[in-house]
């Protein structure tokens, strides 16, 4: 088996998001929105078109460089590990249980957060810098600049800033949507025959199939520690995440936990079916590498 590079599932992600960004930027805006109960959620809609509105088409790109930073890092160490240790247990022709993907996966997402955490922190303040009274905006031209003044003003413990949240958030992640792909990939591939009379074959419909029903499955799974990962890394304040947590269920109610559910599934559904599609052509079509 020819080795997968390295880097290809950062620039993969780096693509999808180059698409997908626009919904990103709704997404963190909306769970970073304190609601009382009862009151009505903006729409992922209604928060692009209000931004368009204000400042232009350009606004809804805002964050993008952290957006690439963020995938050259969290992606890139994610599925280069995944893919990495799912190619050390195929070796001689075996064929890895779903049980050991799901924690290589899990392993190689919690790296994946921890090096990604601080171009995490970088991507949610720019989206949502300007939901911010003017005083307390940080002003981030571009992620680099922003990973300089991060570590300037708050030191080694800024850069760690919901470190907890957004390494369990990566772990569930990268369980849930790397792994299920690979295991939806697997079961549509060899039983699908069996139950609707089609068969499917290793193609573009069935990476889209699989991915799709990966990035519903991450979604859900993700949902909760997204939120509050979203709500402690926009804020400046030295909260715990168990006083983050109980004081926006206390606020909120409990679904809150689930709150942007649908642009969440928006950016991500097509997010993982854009990464997947990206990492199969990449790998296969030009590189000629068996993923």
């Amino acid at each position: 088996m020819t080795h997968t590079p390295f880097w290809l599932g950062g620039v993969a992600a780096c693509m999808a998001s180059s698409f997908t960004h626009p919904l990103d930027f709704a997404k963190v805006r909306m769970q970073a929105t304190e609601t009382a109960p009862g009151i009505k959620k903006p729409s992922m809609f209604s928060v692009l078109r209000v931004s368009i509105q204000e400042s232009g088409i350009r606004s809804v790109y805002t964050g993008l460089t952290a957006s690439w930073m963020r995938q050259m890092s969290y992606s890139l160490v994610r599925l280069g590990t995944y893919e990495g240790i799912k190619e050390h247990l195929s070796k001689d022709g075996r064929r890895p249980s779903t049980l050991s993907l799901i924690a290589a996966a899990s392993f190689a997402g919690g790296l994946g957060g921890i090096v990604g955490n601080p171009a995490d922190i970088i991507l949610v303040r720019m989206t949502s810098d300007s939901m911010r009274p003017p005083e307390k905006r940080y002003g981030y031209s571009n992620a680099v600049t922003g990973l300089f003044n991060l570590a300037k003003d708050e030191g080694i413990r800024g850069l760690g800033r919901g470190l907890g949240t957004n390494t369990t958030r990566a772990v569930l992640m990268n369980a849930s949507q790397v792994g299920s792909y690979d295991f939806f990939k697997s079961t549509l591939l060899h039983h699908s025959g069996r139950v609707s009379g089609y068969q499917f074959k290793d193609n573009l419909l069935l990476h889209v199939t699989a991915s799709l029903l990966a990035g519903t499955f991450a979604t859900t799974v993700c949902s909760p520690a997204d939120v509050m990962r979203t709500r402690i890394m926009s804020s400046s304040s030295s909260a715990s995440f168990l006083h983050v947590l109980t004081t926006s269920i206390r606020e909120e109610g409990p679904r809150v936990l689930f709150k942007g559910w649908s642009p969440a599934f928006m950016r991500l559904g097509p997010n993982t079916v854009l990464l997947f599609v990206f990492f199969e052509v990449l790998s296969i079509y030009l590189f000629n590498f068996a993923p």
